[in-house]
């Protein structure tokens, strides 16, 4: 005998960490995805299983009143399990003025669309990723403006997804709905 359980509730606690005989559970449900930029936001979602994440649109971000309604319509429509905002870092971790910038933007969304949870996961070099695979698929750089975004969001998103799926764990950090 190995010493492991074949069931398949056998040997799990229930925590979303429980690294059971299947291994870590993941969440299922839909999820949002946001890139957030100075001019615009990307919007991405997945599926329910948390296997494809796929682009929704690009919000226009410089009115932050009427980005923030658009994205609390995008929850209603898509009814996810949670927001994941991609918070921007510099390669040694740190943050930055931008860094400061989306934590406050995620806090006023966690705001407008509680109880649903908005986490903030590191979005590292997902702009450059997003850019040049725009470029290698022939979008040029006019057009690739309005989806760049889009796509980064995507890219978050399915880092997200891959995170919790190795983990058993929501992904990066809560941001904590402040009254």
């Amino acid at each position: 005998m190995n010493g492991r359980l074949d069931g398949p509730t056998e040997g799990r606690t229930g925590s979303p960490a429980d690294d059971g005989p299947r291994g870590p559970v993941m969440r299922r449900g839909r999820r949002l995805a946001i890139d957030v930029g100075d001019a615009r936001i990307g919007v991405a979602s997945c599926d329910p299983d948390g296997i494809l994440a796929t682009p929704v649109e690009t919000v226009p971000g410089r009115d932050v009143p009427a980005a923030h309604r658009r994205l609390r319509q995008l929850v209603e429509e898509y009814e996810p399990i949670e927001v994941v905002v991609g918070l921007p870092r510099s390669l040694k971790g740190g943050e930055g003025p931008a860094a400061v910038k989306v934590r406050g933007f995620a806090q006023e969304l966690a705001r407008g669309i509680a109880p649903l949870p908005v986490r903030l996961v590191d979005e590292r070099m997902t702009t450059v990723s997003a850019s040049q695979g725009l470029r290698a698929s022939g979008v040029k750089s006019k057009k690739g403006r309005s989806v760049i975004d889009q796509a980064a969001a995507v890219i978050i998103l399915q880092q997200a997804l891959e995170s919790e799926r190795v983990s058993g764990r929501a992904p990066g950090e809560g941001v904590e709905v402040v009254v």
